[in-house]
């Protein structure tokens, strides 16, 4: 087992055996015909990617961000140039694989011919036609591609300016660095309600 944990991509790779065992032992024990297996699978793809993603935002926001004051100078290197690097990468890459994820899964769990009611009601909420189910995912699709845009162009833009991936000026960093900051708080905000919509969406309507 040591060996196993001693390696991240051995725990993972062990994560995911067990995660396929798991999924074989429901299938034996439920009897599900699997006519939903590609939802099911977009799904839980959706969560791990979305779990990594909100996950690194938070621990943006909750840990490194408030608490980098707190660091010495002469360490705050090993953040900028080791941890924040590192992190930024698994930040950016989980929203696009969340995106992509979510995307793919509203095709096919509302059905492709009626994607457009799916994103229509996010933008009408409860109109004529709409169920509440429709505005709910709707919104949380939205707030999602919101968070995902501001990820990429905004946020991770910004960022290679403050870890010197693109030259900048002393000024320009700091304005880059309260830039990235600002749009990842709004990610942080709109977190909260884009959960809402995705919970809401599966359990109360």
């Amino acid at each position: 087992m040591a060996a196993i944990l001693a390696s991240l991509w051995r725990t993972v790779t062990a994560g995911v055996v067990l995660a396929v065992i798991f999924f074989l032992v429901y299938l034996w024990i439920s009897g599900w015909d699997g006519g939903e297996f590609w939802s099911f699978l977009f799904r839980w793809l959706h969560v791990l990617s979305g779990v990594m993603w909100i996950g690194l935002l938070w621990y943006f926001n909750f840990v490194q961000i408030p608490n980098m004051g707190k660091i010495p100078d002469d360490q705050k290197p090993a953040i900028s140039k080791v941890i924040a690097p590192a992190a930024l990468f698994w930040f950016r890459w989980a929203a696009m694989a969340t995106i992509v994820t979510g995307l793919i899964l509203v095709g096919l769990v509302y059905d492709w011919s009626n994607y457009h009611h799916v994103a229509t009601a996010g933008l009408t909420a409860l109109a004529e036609g709409y169920t509440p189910r429709y505005t709910a995912i709707g919104i949380g699709m939205w707030l999602g591609i919101i968070m995902w845009f501001n990820v990429w162009f905004v946020i991770w833009p910004n960022q290679k300016k403050v870890l010197g991936i693109v030259e900048a000026d002393a000024d320009a960093k700091a304005k880059a660095a309260r830039t990235a900051m600002l749009f990842s708080r709004t990610n942080t905000m709109l977190s909260v309600p884009m959960f809402f919509g995705m919970v809401a969406a599966q359990n109360i309507f």
